[in-house]
Order: C-alpha cells, then sequence, then structure tokens
C-alpha cells in the first residue's frame, strides 16, 4: 500500500501550545528557552511533533502536560502553519492551539528542562520562526471566541473581582470599558455569584468576591458580553 505514496514529499506534523494566563492584573504568555538547534536557547513556544499513535488534539495535551502538570484545560486549535521555508532543515506544519489556565494552578513547571517564564502579552521578547504570527493568530480566536462564550472565566480563580475581571477583559480586547456600565451589566447578568468575603489586599475598602454560577452562565453571558465594542472584537 505504500507504494501509493512513495514519490510523494514528506514532511513532519507538529503542534505548538500558545499558553494565556492571568495573573489577577494582566494577561501574560508562557514561552520556554528552547533547548536545542536550530534557533537553541532563543524564546519559543512550547511545541512537539505529533507521534504515530496520536492526534493532534492529543499531542498538545501531553504537551501541555509535560510543562506544566496540568490536565483538563480548555484548550482548542486556532491554525495551521505551513509555509515551505518556515524552517530551513525541513519541512514542518505545525497546528496551533490556544490554552488558557489559571496561574495559581501553575504550581508544576519543569523549568530546569524548559526555562520556562510568563511574559505580559505586550512585552514578549523576540521569537523564534512565525511564533509571533501565531501568538497574533490566536489572540484574534481568542477575542472572537470570548465574545460568544464565557472562556475567560477559565483563567480566573475560583472566586475573583469584578476589578480582575474588567483587567482581564481590557486585557484581551485591549480597549478600555466603562468600568461602571460593564459592572452594572455583568451584575445583572446573573453569571457571578456574590460572597461575603473581601479582597483586602488591594484596596482599603476592599472589594467583593465572586463566584462563576455554572447552572447558567450559558444562557446569560451574551447579557453582558453585548457590551464590548465591536471593533475591538473583530480587530
Amino acid at each position: 500500500m505504500m507504494d501509493f505514496y512513495k514519490n510523494e514529499p514528506s514532511l513532519l506534523l507538529a503542534v505548538d501550545c500558545i499558553i494565556f494566563g492571568f495573573n489577577g492584573e494582566s494577561l501574560e504568555i508562557l514561552l520556554i528557552k528552547r533547548g536545542f538547534e536550530p534557533e537553541r536557547n532563543k524564546w519559543s513556544l512550547m511545541g512537539g511533533f505529533v507521534q504515530p499513535d496520536e492526534n493532534p488534539q492529543q499531542a498538545a495535551s501531553r504537551i501541555l502536560k509535560k510543562l506544566t502538570g496540568l490536565e483538563d484545560v480548555y484548550m482548542e486549535d486556532c491554525g495551521i502553519f505551513g509555509n515551505p521555508d518556515r524552517e530551513k532543515y525541513g519541512r514542518v506544519v505545525s497546528i496551533t492551539h490556544f490554552a488558557l489556565i489559571d496561574t495559581h494552578q501553575y504550581k508544576h513547571i519543569i523549568s530546569e528542562e524548559f526555562e520556562a517564564r510568563w511574559f505580559p502579552l505586550k512585552e514578549l521578547p523576540q521569537l523564534i520562526f512565525d511564533h509571533d504570527q501565531m501568538i497574533e493568530k490566536a489572540k484574534r480566536e481568542l477575542r472572537a471566541k470570548a465574545a460568544l462564550y464565557p472562556i475567560l472565566f477559565e483563567l480566573l480563580p475560583e472566586k475573583f473581582t469584578i476589578p480582575q475581571i474588567i483587567s482581564l477583559y481590557e486585557g484581551v480586547y485591549d480597549t478600555e470599558l466603562d468600568t461602571r456600565n460593564f459592572s452594572r451589566k455583568l451584575l445583572s447578568s446573573e453569571l457571578i455569584i456574590k460572597l461575603k468575603e473581601k479582597d483586602k489586599e488591594n484596596s482599603k475598602k476592599g472589594a467583593f468576591y465572586f463566584r462563576l454560577n455554572k447552572d447558567i452562565y450559558k444562557e446569560k453571558i451574551m447579557s453582558f458580553l453585548s457590551y464590548l465594542p465591536s471593533w475591538s472584537i473583530n480587530g
């Protein structure tokens, strides 16, 4: 059967993971120091090759777990990068995936092996190959998806404050929200449940903590996300 393909070109199939995290104030991306040639010791997304016994989604999940120790993380594919000259030592096609994690859960970094580090989204170092294009594509996909579904709550801890939600959405959409109107729509959506506990570390008065109302979030999400400016969603 292989005779049918013997004259076809060979290529490698890879996956690269754009790992978004939120530290409570700003959006970040997890990068590693590449440990092998080409481009050794330069900053890179975490990636690897798809093995014969796995599909690309399984490969991305394996790579994410290897780096962070986390499983069952929100992740989806967001593009294919396959220009013939993207790597000079061989033909490699990469399927990119973006993942959303709460950095408070991020405790199992294998730093000695990967030298992984969080970088603010607006302060990324020079990256190898076309990884900067991958991140831009992931940002566009994240904005579009977050305008329809409550996926950004995957970046938040179990209890959070409204100022944290505002900072998160402003970071993702790179825009300044009308905080009063956004807060009013968010509260009226019944998507979040107010707790008695306050966060007193970041202000004298303290901000009440909230948690996600998982029972109704799918139904109510559009009641406040529609407030986001359309130009920031599509930009």
